[in-house]
């Protein structure tokens, strides 16, 4: 239990990582390990976000400071949250994949709030998100999409030329 003083250290604690970060991932740590818990925050080290566990209720009313019109008391689980200065996308990737490796015993993602937008997105949303590939991939595969048509282009060419040189 803590005491009052204990309470307004973590509250002001909050307070300073809802000013510096740009969006949230809400999970429901209910039954992992203390080496499960070290995994995850090794992972999300590498995308420069901390997992923090902070009372619902004293996030609740650090997001009435802020004036985020958000309760976070809506979750039934114990609550752990993902603070990250990137965007949602970023932070979801290696949140899923650590989700698929501990989905039996009891992780889950109950979703995401972006700070900057000030919206929330449903588990659903988030682990769709965190489906996606990395901005490079799909950069890549745009790229190659672009290409298509012109590569296709050049190959008919290629065969017509092959066509009139034989004639």
């Amino acid at each position: 239990m803590l005491n009052r003083t204990q309470k307004g250290e973590r509250l002001k604690q909050g307070e300073e990582l809802l000013e510096k970060n740009k969006s949230l991932i809400f999970v429901d740590f209910t039954g992992i390990g203390v080496e499960d818990m070290k995994s995850l925050r090794r992972a999300l080290k590498t995308v420069e976000a901390k997992i923090k566990i902070i009372k619902k209720k004293l996030l609740r009313i650090a997001f009435e400071k802020k004036k985020i019109d958000f309760n976070p008391e809506q979750f039934d689980s114990q609550l752990g949250v993902v603070f990250s200065e990137k965007e949602i996308s970023d932070v979801a990737g290696p949140v899923y994949k650590f989700f698929k490796g501990v989905e039996k015993k009891g992780f889950k993602i109950l979703g995401a709030y972006n700070l900057s937008e000030k919206n929330f997105f449903d588990a659903a949303t988030t682990l769709k998100i965190g489906q996606l590939p990395s901005r490079e991939v799909l950069l890549g595969q745009f790229v190659g999409m672009l290409a298509m048509p012109i590569k296709m282009f050049m190959n008919v060419l290629e065969q017509k030329s092959k066509l009139v040189d034989v004639k």
